[in-house]
């Protein structure tokens, strides 16, 4: 079995517990009943190992997925970010302010030769624009580098959940 460390406990997931999260990952909207005989549970220890998971901190959020060209936001930016400073007092600075735009979709730290990666979604390069003057205004930076994407060859939000 494989474990999680949740809220500092240990939570083991068996392979009815890697089933579910791999159909939940797929469709949250499945009612309790198609899933439970979809991994071989009757409906009520189907939900309460739903809850567990949820509880532990497993399952974090149920969310509906947008489509970004229906409401207009067709351009992905990548946005490589250096900075000279390395301090808490920075980090927090460019970490709030950063987080609090909007058109911030995923935001990390990374090793290497870019200290910050953002992944933008705009509707168009003037919307782009207008985010960068809003971003570089958050704390002082070193350099900003902006990769446009030209297409998307694949999306997914479901992780690779191996088989136990």
């Amino acid at each position: 079995m494989f474990s999680l460390k949740a809220d500092f406990e240990m939570i083991d997931l068996d392979q009815i517990d890697r089933r579910l999260l791999a159909i939940l990952q797929e469709d949250a909207t499945v009612p309790i009943a198609e899933l439970a005989e979809r991994v071989g549970l009757s409906q009520t220890p189907c939900w309460k190992r739903v809850r567990r998971l949820q509880d532990a901190g497993v399952i974090t959020a149920r969310v509906a997925l947008l489509d970004r060209e229906a409401l207009d936001l067709g351009l992905t930016v990548f946005v490589a970010v250096k900075t000279g400073h390395h301090d808490e007092g920075w980090l927090t600075q460019f970490a709030a302010g950063a987080s609090a735009l909007p058109e911030v979709v995923e935001f990390y730290r990374m090793s290497g030769d870019v200290d910050y990666l953002l992944k933008v979604v705009v509707k168009d390069i003037a919307a782009y624009d207008r985010f960068y003057k809003r971003l570089i205004a958050t704390a002082p930076l070193t350099d900003v580098s902006s990769s446009f994407a030209m297409e998307q060859i694949k999306f997914t939000t479901a992780l690779p959940i191996a088989p136990t």
